[in-house]
């Protein structure tokens, strides 16, 4: 039976308190997902963000942003006044994280300060469960605090030493219990009505981070702990200099040699966290693009050959179970789509990239079944520009190929496409079901600024019309 769902970030939900939160208002989505019919709710990674506001460039791989604890019920528990919470709330359309910075962390400093009167027994556990990053993690933000915020490169001492244990209660552990403890509760309320989670884990992790800080033999840096070259993609149709990402580059033959097992203590956590895994960029796993650090654009860049074949042999052996899906796109070549095949893994087919020639891979009458189907991403316009930006006569062939109705707008026509296709998956934007223009775009890729920032509308009438007649897709009638 076709699946069907929906890609939401949770920062885009609605609620009072200036960014989407595990609050009354997901778990009311979490209904109306069920009532529309989905079975998947994909969100976006759930890591902490830092510079550019990019949950891909995170201070740790493994910790939850705790601008998603939902405030509430913190008043709840008795962690925080009414007061304390109506201080944080905002009316604004979109987020504006400097305030979010500015004041979220000093109101959940006082919920901590009463947290420690009466620590509960789970928080024990808790931090005996995820200790071998929660540990590290804690310490660094610790550091990092200490350090007016700058970069651990910037530190006055930068080395990693396991001397010495983290305070029991620290506010760091403090905020990934109630992160945690929220969304694993908001899972099971989803999972209870019967709709699946899709994560997402990037390829790489910040330089800034908690990730290489403790794990510097991993990377590749030099003596004084610099990148010696970082990740990117080479020029394309899209950016001129290519996407110059700066992330450090991994060393896979320390990471092969350790029996990958960095690589599947990430993916046990998220497999844990999830019901299902999309692997970002994948095909960096074939091969990635080494950029010289300090260059100013991703010209100068080289392809260089990743062992994804032993990574993905090991991480199957050790989840045989798992639901893994490939984000295969970008640059492809025979040995990214040798390795998606030897996977088995659904790679990703995207319907804005399929009306430019007959013959498109994209196009969703050309979808294989072992495939999850998207209008766009979070990286591309939505549904209504794309079909604005159409020159004549690709509008012109877009709309004979999909069966325009007369009273369909260009941007449904794509999603009921994408519905209609063979794919056993189909997942679209939410935006996309509202009908929404440039103001509902998530992330234009190499720019920084204005990005992350969009939040659904409290009402979810208009898309629910949308919606209408979706089960009739995943019965397989057209």
């Amino acid at each position: 039976m076709k699946k069907i769902g929906v890609l939401l970030p949770v920062f885009s939900l609605p609620g009072p308190y200036g960014i989407g939160s595990f609050g009354e208002e997901a778990y009311r989505f979490a209904d109306f997902l069920a009532e529309t019919g989905q079975d998947y709710w994909q969100v976006l990674p759930l890591n902490p963000t830092s510079y550019g506001d990019s949950p891909y460039q995170s201070p740790s791989a493994y910790a939850g942003n705790p601008y998603f604890i939902d405030l509430d019920v913190l008043r709840e528990d008795g962690l925080l006044t009414e007061a304390e919470c109506g201080a944080e709330r905002s009316k604004t359309g979109r987020i504006d994280y400097a305030r979010l910075y500015a004041t979220r962390y000093d109101t959940l400093k006082k919920a901590f300060a009463r947290f420690r009167q009466n620590i509960p027994d789970s928080f024990a556990d808790f931090t005996s469960t995820h200790r071998a990053w929660l540990r590290p993690y804690c310490r660094f933000m610790t550091r990092k605090e200490e350090n007016g915020g700058r970069a651990w490169t910037e530190w006055e001492r930068r080395e990693y030493s396991e001397v010495g244990e983290y305070e029991e209660a620290n506010f760091w552990a403090f905020l990934q219990y109630e992160f945690f403890t929220q969304w694993q509760a908001l899972k099971a309320y989803a999972n209870g009505r019967g709709i699946k989670i899709i994560g997402d884990m990037p390829i790489y992790v910040a330089m800034d981070s908690a990730d290489v800080w403790a794990n510097p033999g991993y990377f590749q840096l030099n003596e004084e702990l610099l990148p010696t070259r970082v990740a990117g993609v080479p020029p394309d149709a899209f950016t001129a200099d290519g996407q110059l990402w700066g992330n450090p580059l991994y060393r896979w033959d320390a990471l092969k040699a350790d029996g990958f097992r960095w690589w599947l203590d990430r993916f046990r956590h998220a497999l844990s966290i999830f019901d299902a895994v999309r692997i970002d960029h994948f095909r960096g796993f074939a091969a990635y693009y080494s950029v010289p650090y300090g260059e100013s654009t991703a010209r100068n860049g080289a392809w260089v050959k990743a062992p994804g074949s032993e990574l993905f042999q090991k991480i199957n052996r050790a989840f045989p179970d798992a639901e893994i899906l490939a984000e295969d796109l970008g640059y492809l070549d025979d040995a990214v789509r040798a390795l998606l095949k030897r996977t088995g893994y659904p790679g990703m087919r995207i319907a804005q990239f399929g009306f430019d020639e007959p013959d498109s891979a994209y196009n969703p009458s050309r979808y294989p079944a072992n495939c999850v189907a998207y209008t766009g991403t979070h990286d591309n316009a939505t549904a209504k520009t794309w079909a604005k930006g159409l020159s004549r006569e690709r509008r012109k062939y877009f709309r004979r190929a999909v069966g325009k109705g007369l009273f369909e707008t260009d941007a449904h026509a794509l999603v009921r496409s994408v519905l209609a296709s063979d794919a056993e998956l189909a997942v679209i934007p939410m935006q996309d079901y509202f009908g929404l223009g440039g103001e509902g775009r998530i992330n234009t890729p190499s720019t920084v600024g204005g990005n992350w920032t969009w939040r659904m509308p409290g009402k979810y009438t208009k898309a629910a019309k949308s919606m209408v007649g979706l089960r009739r897709f995943r019965e397989g009638k057209r």
